[in-house]
């Protein structure tokens, strides 16, 4: 273990191993060759085999930038995610045949795609439905406005406690 990985796991970060180097090799001996206990490797970001649904307003200037590094972070492919409006005629979205989960950025998007009334607060940190009208229901996650989140930091965290949360709804789908 390097010294920057011992001072990471004293500040209790996890390092993050790239997607490529998960997919060349078998989880043991990824884990054995960097030392990253089996707890680390869950949270390590991997091809998910599943699709992600951002529902909002497709995200511009500074927003977009703190976008594309979620997406990053959370290491999806283009064709891992896509972005929906809460516009869109929800009977009619094409269901893809891999797992899906839906993140609703921002508490009236979320009380759209789901018909829920209640607040934000009340909303997050809760596995909510949209229902496609096929008898198939699709997991959504509801989390802050990216713009709100850019002026607000510890919304930030909490966004990514969401995320985080919406992948592992995906892994268990």
């Amino acid at each position: 273990m390097s010294n920057n990985s011992s001072f990471l796991k004293e500040m209790g970060i996890t390092e993050w191993i790239s997607r490529d180097a998960i997919q060349a090799q078998p989880e043991a001996s990824i884990a054995a060759s960097s030392q990253v206990t089996p707890q680390e490797m869950r949270a390590s970001p991997r091809a998910c085999n599943g699709m992600w649904w951002f529902f909002g307003n497709e995200p511009q200037g500074d927003a977009q930038i703190l976008f594309k590094n979620l997406v990053r972070a959370l290491g999806l492919a283009k064709n891992e995610w896509s972005w929906k409006t809460p516009a869109e005629n929800l009977g009619q979205l094409r269901i893809p045949d891999s797992p899906v989960v839906a993140v609703a950025f921002g508490g009236p998007v979320a009380q759209k795609i789901t018909g829920e009334r209640d607040p934000l607060p009340q909303l997050r940190e809760t596995v909510l439905a949209l229902s496609t009208g096929n008898d198939e229901e699709i997991p959504v996650i509801a989390s802050f406005e990216l713009n709100q989140v850019l002026t607000k930091p510890k919304e930030k965290a909490m966004l990514w406690q969401d995320l985080l949360m919406a992948r592992s709804v995906l892994q268990n789908i």
